[in-house]
């Protein structure tokens, strides 16, 4: 029971810290869906562990209909995490979250499996994803990094990048630009020297066939060639 409780103190506090526009404890608690999302997937996670059978699912449907967040109730979230805004939010069944984590509205956490196994990504600690943003499948979120808006990612992040596109690449490391990966080959560049000293063979190879054969035309030369 002094784990839940500290848990949602966790999940209080963030907002109040990170969100300028919350306005202390009591506006939290009244105002952000995304709080009361967490806070009754807290209740419900522990049926779910225990085995109950459909009451959790329902629960969780209820959930989402008052506040526009779908958690399924199998999801692991670690305490300190914050939605922002919440509406359109998606956390699959076999997410992991790590402490203090931000999910901004919009965002899903979702599957490319069918098998019953580990299919929905593991965030690690202090990620941040910009809203509607997709992560998706059995992939690891390194501890500090930034997913940005509308980013699709469906491949392993490391620790302290920021991804953005579609598909998801990195493009900040510890704070550094990453280079992106050549998609073309890379053409040599022209050397003027060698293009004269052939331009000057071809003129006398020219020269030459007129000399040996002054009787035949362009196409007779060619040939000769």
């Amino acid at each position: 029971m002094m784990n839940l409780v500290e848990t949602v103190l966790a999940d209080l506090e963030h907002p109040v810290r990170q969100d300028p526009a919350a306005r202390g404890y009591l506006d939290v608690i009244l105002s952000y869906p995304g709080f009361h999302a967490l806070t009754a997937h807290r209740l419900i996670h522990p049926l779910y562990i225990a085995g109950v059978p459909l009451l959790p699912r329902f629960l969780s449907q209820v959930v989402r209909f008052l506040t526009g967040v779908e958690i399924h109730p199998g999801a692991t979230i670690g305490k300190g995490c914050f939605i922002d805004h919440g509406m359109g939010v998606v956390i699959g069944e076999t997410v992991e979250v790590g402490e203090n984590v931000t999910l901004n509205q919009g965002v899903t956490l979702g599957g490319t499996s069918l098998e019953r196994v580990k299919r929905h990504p593991t965030l690690e600690d202090d990620v941040v994803v910009g809203a509607d943003a997709l992560v998706l499948g059995a992939i690891r979120i390194g501890r500090g990094s930034k997913i940005g808006a509308g980013s699709v990612v469906v491949k392993d992040v490391p620790p302290n990048s920021t991804v953005i596109g579609i598909p998801g690449r990195v493009v900040l490391q510890d704070g550094r630009p990453v280079q992106a990966p050549r998609t073309t080959p890379e053409i040599p560049e022209v050397n003027p020297a060698l293009v004269a000293r052939l331009i000057e063979r071809v003129e006398a190879l020219e020269r030459r066939l007129q000399v040996e054969r002054p009787n035949e035309g362009p196409s007779d030369a060619a040939a000769a060639l």
